[in-house]
């Protein structure tokens, strides 16, 4: 076990899950050498200390109609921790908000946003994120394609 409480099974337990969470306990087991009860019994464990927090379904944004994500960095006018929470709260609300972090630095904010291109990211900064109290600056970036795609980092 290392300072975490996971050793090396755990560790297959967890790249396994994270490459393909819809493998049955027998699967799963068979994929890390493992007999049936004693897999379940580690992933039973890895859920309830927190390791493993839930299981979701990774869908195509493009198929879905929002295949452009931009990056927009958010500067506020003040600081408070009031500020803060609000916006956070009122941000993480917008469903074409994927990922947003509260960041040190220049901008407060890094929020990853799907739009169905400038016209729709147009209508997310009308509507949605100009719509928001105390917001100072911001700066948007689109990518052009996505190099790689993790859920976690598990070395």
């Amino acid at each position: 076990m290392d300072k975490r409480g996971i050793d090396e099974t755990d560790r297959k337990i967890l790249r396994v899950l994270r490459d393909d969470a819809r493998l049955t306990t027998a699967q799963l087991a068979d994929a890390v050498g493992l007999s049936t009860t004693p897999c379940w019994n580690r992933v039973k464990r890895l859920e309830r200390e927190g390791f493993i927090e839930g299981y979701v379904a990774v869908l195509n944004q493009e198929k879905l109609g929002y295949p452009d994500i931009a990056i927009v960095e958010v500067t506020l006018d003040h600081h408070d921790e009031e500020t803060l929470d609000h916006f956070g709260t009122l941000l993480t609300a917008y469903p074409e908000v994927l990922e947003a972090y509260l960041t040190t630095g220049e901008y407060d904010y890094l929020i990853k946003v799907a739009v169905e291109g400038t016209s729709g990211y147009e209508k997310f900064l009308r509507e949605r994120l100009y719509r928001l109290p105390g917001i100072r600056h911001s700066r948007t970036s689109f990518t052009l394609r996505c190099l790689k795609r993790m859920v976690s980092v598990l070395p």
